[in-house]
């Protein structure tokens, strides 16, 4: 009986412990986590039970300590509406409001006060915090000051295509339109259940699998790889091309090979997303995902390992170059029409000799040449966590007729997107591997615990030896030729190379005078931290990329050298041997 008796107390203490632990985490949630939602609602400006507070998820940048900044968050001022059934004087209360609101439109309100029919007309939104609390201290009649929230862009026109932007769809819902806004709209459209909806999954939350699927993370804030810095330098610097030059468009990648977590991107033109309706709307789409470029010469970097690996080449194997060849009648020829007689390997790369490119596809044979850009990922999407991702087009490597794979060997004929090929040619700076190229690393959850995502494993492409045999050719690249030499950097290993491509016409047929250049790079070469693509397409007054490009690239290996403190891997007394 008293057995019994112990163990009916026993229950009952630990059903009281039970509830207390969730009163207690309920109370936390409701004074900490959503504090300030509910010291939102409190204010007396909050007049209108039926509205309710726009409320969104955060996105985050990540400084290179791991701290998250903003690069898309939530304002809160107020707005301002009018009755003009009740308005006393217009032009009074218009000069009263303007005293506090400088950027109040005169005509836009004497407009909605002429509509005395309807007793609700919003005058100003995203009014500050100051303002809209000095307006509603003047207690004028007919006007009415709320709550608002809105969305926030801190970073500006940094990464806008990438960051993307909130508007109106054609059901009047404010949602996700572009960019990471939209890709991960799931997760960042807080509604519905408010702020006590996910209570029980939130205080459960790290009884969760500890590493989140992209698409299968709840809602709360999306956590970045881009980091702020570098993504205000690579601005500066495609800015800087993009006017220096006239060009068309000019983007950049920075990526970690490794991972393939971006450090930064963008292309120029572009937007502010904080003004958006103002922006031209051919700048919204993303060319780095939404654009096809048929990216030249850095595709040799690409044909010579698949030659080593194959083993129909070796880095001692030379050929005769003749400076063209005849191709199924027709003619391929160096930038420069001039032969150079037998030469190894190392001058493909390092004069970009399109016959050098031939030979060795002609080596590898269709089959296989088919075969290593299609294991490469190219023609097909990323998975990238963007949305209107397009597929490269390879079709030319269908085709029976060679000179469709001797063009390819060196960029020309096949087209593929700046995200597709900065997955693939950083194969050579992570031992052959190719890796799902993102932006988001985790899921905030509003309990505070952050989920990290999966990208899945990388895949193997490459052999590692033939991989880093032609990072070697690359190192010498940079050491003897770009820039006539003068831009190698004694203690630190990198290599790279440019890519000046014809751009075709509506007809296919090539223009005389149009240029597409791009350049690939990747430093340390002894164990790459940093992959960096950047193109510009159409520049004036210059023909070759290593006129527009390697500077650009050369100062962005630097500055990122010094803002990570990467320590030297080689030394000055072995750099100049």
């Amino acid at each position: 009986m008293r057995r019994a008796f112990r163990f009916r107390l026993r229950v009952l203490a630990g059903g009281i412990a039970l509830i207390a632990l969730l009163l207690v985490a309920r109370l936390y949630f409701v004074q900490v986590v959503h504090g300030a939602e509910f010291a939102l609602r409190a204010e007396h400006q909050y007049v209108s039970s039926s509205q309710q507070l726009f409320n969104r998820g955060a996105i985050f940048f990540t400084l290179k300590d791991g701290s998250p900044i903003s690069a898309a968050t939530l304002a809160t001022g107020f707005l301002i509406a009018i009755n003009p059934e009740t308005l006393k004087n217009p032009e009074d209360t218009f000069t009263a409001i303007a005293a506090k609101v400088p950027t109040f439109d005169h005509d836009a309100f004497l407009l909605a006060a002429a509509k005395t029919s309807d007793p609700y007309e919003v005058v100003a939104h995203h009014v500050s915090d100051d303002a809209g609390r000095a307006v509603d201290a003047l207690n004028l009649p007919g006007v009415q000051v709320e709550r608002e929230r809105w969305r926030e862009y801190p970073a500006g026109v940094g990464a806008a295509q990438s960051v993307g932007i909130i508007a109106f769809d054609n059901d009047n819902l404010l949602a996700g339109r572009l960019g990471l806004e939209r890709y991960y709209e799931d997760i960042l459209a807080h509604g519905g259940e408010g702020v006590f909806g996910n209570f029980f999954a939130e205080l459960f939350a790290n009884l969760d699998n500890v590493v989140l699927d992209a698409r299968s993370a709840r809602e709360g804030d999306v956590v970045t790889s881009i980091e702020p810095v570098v993504q205000k330098k690579l601005d500066q610097t495609l800015a800087q091309v993009q006017a220096q030059y006239g060009s068309k468009e000019t983007g950049g990648i920075i990526m970690n090979p490794r991972t393939g977590e971006i450090y930064a991107l963008d292309v120029y033109p572009s937007f502010d997303p904080n003004n958006f309706k103002s922006a031209d709307a051919n700048y919204f789409g993303n060319p780095l995902v939404e654009k096809r470029y048929e990216f030249g010469s850095i595709f040799k970097m690409l044909t010579m390992t698949s030659g080593l690996d194959a083993g129909v080449i070796t880095p001692d194997t030379t050929y005769n170059d003749t400076g063209c060849i005849e191709v199924n009648k027709k003619r391929i020829c160096n930038y420069d029409l001039k032969a150079r007689g037998v030469i190894p390997m190392q001058e493909i790369l390092s004069q970009s000799l399109n016959v050098g490119a031939s030979f060795i596809a002609t080596r590898l044979g269709h089959q296989r040449f088919h075969d290593y850009f299609t294991n490469l990922g190219l023609g097909t999407e990323t998975g990238i966590d963007l949305p209107s991702e397009i597929h490269g087009d390879i079709h030319n490597l269908n085709s029976p007729r060679d000179v469709e794979y001797d063009t390819a060997s060196f960029g020309q004929g096949i087209a593929t997107t700046p995200v597709e090929t900065i997955r693939a040619l950083s194969a050579l700076a992570n031992d052959g591997k190719i890796v799902t190229p993102h932006l988001a690393t985790g899921i905030r959850l509003s309990s505070g615990i952050t989920k990290p995502l999966s990208w899945g494993e990388p895949v193997q492409v490459f052999k590692p030896e033939a991989a880093h045999e032609t990072d070697q050719m690359l190192v010498k690249v940079v050491d003897t030729k770009l820039g006539g030499g003068t831009v190698k950097i004694p203690t630190m290993s990198v290599g790279a190379k440019t890519g000046t491509a014809q751009i075709a016409g509506p007809d296919g047929k090539y223009y005389a005078n149009l240029y597409f250049h791009s350049f690939f790079g990747f430093f340390p070469a002894s164990d790459p931290k940093f992959a960096i693509l950047l193109y510009t397409r159409e520049p004036q007054g210059v023909q070759y990329a290593s006129e527009t490009l390697t500077n650009p690239f050369i100062n962005l290996t630097h500055f990122l050298i010094n803002y990570y403190d990467l320590p030297p891997d080689r030394g000055v007394d072995a750099a100049t041997q």
